[in-house]
């Protein structure tokens, strides 16, 4: 069977035989809504059949500015008609004008750019622990990190060992050492846990998989002047909350924070290429050295060509505003079902984490729910949804939304 004849078979497949073939095939490491997209726009997907679904989920943040973003695609094109990847053992003319935007938006020096988001974590708590040896000289292998309870950076081997996802830690042991975990939002609970030995307070500036938990107003501050005093890393995993979901560009913004280190992902490839960073000062990540750290891919000249373009669209400013102002009137709307089988709602911009009154289901029983009315979100944590959509987004969009989110919370008939 040739490419094309693939390519034409797989379009006319329908959902069930579609699922049947990624259950039979795929690993089975995600639990996915029974909706297999064949193509999106804006905020709106279509399936293999030809229904619409308005996206409320971007891909957990990846997809901010929405699928098939004109100017991000077009970059996209212009890149793949010259060069895609040469690895990091030549230069190309893409890196250096991406890491120069990256480093200015962040207000650093310097950018390691890498792929996945769990990459950028990875690499991030190596800078960290290398940093320690080398600038504040903590004796070899007694370098420890500080972590929050119920943190989501990742699913690697090292990020789980620092888990408290029991499905995340179950029978993938032994894990990495090097690890202290405080509960969220407790500055005094991290301040007890350094120690001279202390490198890095690795945080989530508002915790996603854990449901959008948006600490007090004094948390960021608190750990900023702690880190100071300790000298110690203050080290942001801003790769959902950053690139304008909360109505900023970076979710520390809202508390007039600047980390150490920013680690970015998701929507720094536009939705359509896997691209993450760590981004620091030279006095950070100039203690790596040829052959210490590396990615084929990392910075390859489609991703930073992407990137480029990303950044170009988030100095504008224009995501940051739709965020904040959409995100209200998503906030407003979701907190008038407080009662009605809503029992709270918290978030910033467009990102709201809801909890539902769980006599009326699993989250993933009210996920299904909605995607039968034509909208995606994903449950988390049992009882849980998240609500993520892309900031291209519309006010009657959002409303058309809820008001599919109020009948599934209003049972059948309704």
């Amino acid at each position: 069977m040739t490419m094309a004849d693939t390519v034409k078979k797989a379009a006319t497949r329908t959902t069930v035989e579609a699922i049947a073939l990624d259950n039979t095939y795929a690993a089975h490491n995600y639990s996915p809504l029974p909706v297999v997209a064949a193509s999106a726009r804006g905020a709106w997907i279509t399936d293999v059949e030809g229904r619409r679904y308005l996206d409320c989920l971007a891909a957990y943040s990846a997809v901010n500015f929405g699928h098939h973003n004109d100017e991000i695609v077009a970059a996209a094109h212009r890149q793949l008609d010259a060069v895609t990847l040469v690895s990091r053992a030549f230069h190309s003319d893409q890196l250096g004008p991406f890491c120069e935007a990256l480093a200015g938006l962040c207000g650093k020096d310097m950018v390691l750019p890498m792929n996945s988001g769990a990459e950028a974590v990875e690499s991030g708590l190596k800078v960290a622990r290398k940093w320690g040896a080398d600038v504040k000289g903590v004796p070899p292998d007694m370098a420890n990190i500080i972590v929050a309870d119920n943190n989501f950076h990742g699913r690697t081997i090292s990020i789980v060992s620092f888990s408290s996802d029991a499905t995340a830690r179950g029978g993938f042991g032994p894990f990495t050492p090097g690890f202290r975990s405080v509960p969220f939002a407790d500055a005094d609970a991290v301040a007890a846990a350094m120690d001279e030995n202390t490198v890095a307070v690795l945080i989530e500036p508002i915790q996603g998989e854990a449901g959008i938990i948006v600490p007090p107003d004094d948390y960021l501050p608190r750990l900023r002047r702690l880190c100071t005093q300790r000298n110690v890393l203050l080290i942001a995993d801003e790769i959902q909350s950053g690139l304008a979901r909360t109505g900023h560009t970076f979710a520390c913004d809202h508390w007039g924070v600047v980390p150490d280190i920013y680690l970015l992902g998701k929507a720094l490839g536009g939705g359509v290429v896997p691209l993450s960073a760590v981004v620091a000062d030279r006095d950070i990540l100039g203690v790596l050295h040829p052959g210490e750290h590396g990615s084929t891919f990392g910075g390859n000249p489609l991703a930073a060509a992407i990137g480029s373009t990303v950044i170009d669209i988030l100095r504008r400013g224009e995501f940051q505003s739709r965020s904040a102002e959409l995100g209200l009137h998503l906030h407003s709307r979701l907190r008038s079902l407080i009662g009605h089988g809503v029992l709270s709602v918290r978030g910033m911009g467009l990102w709201a984490g809801v909890d539902i009154d769980t006599r009326l289901g699993t989250g993933k029983q009210l996920s299904m729910a909605l995607a039968e009315r034509g909208v995606l979100v994903k449950d988390t944590h049992g009882s849980t949804l998240r609500f993520a959509p892309p900031l291209v987004i519309t006010a009657e969009e959002i409303d058309w939304a809820i008001e599919q989110f109020a009948s599934v919370l209003a049972g059948p008939g309704s």
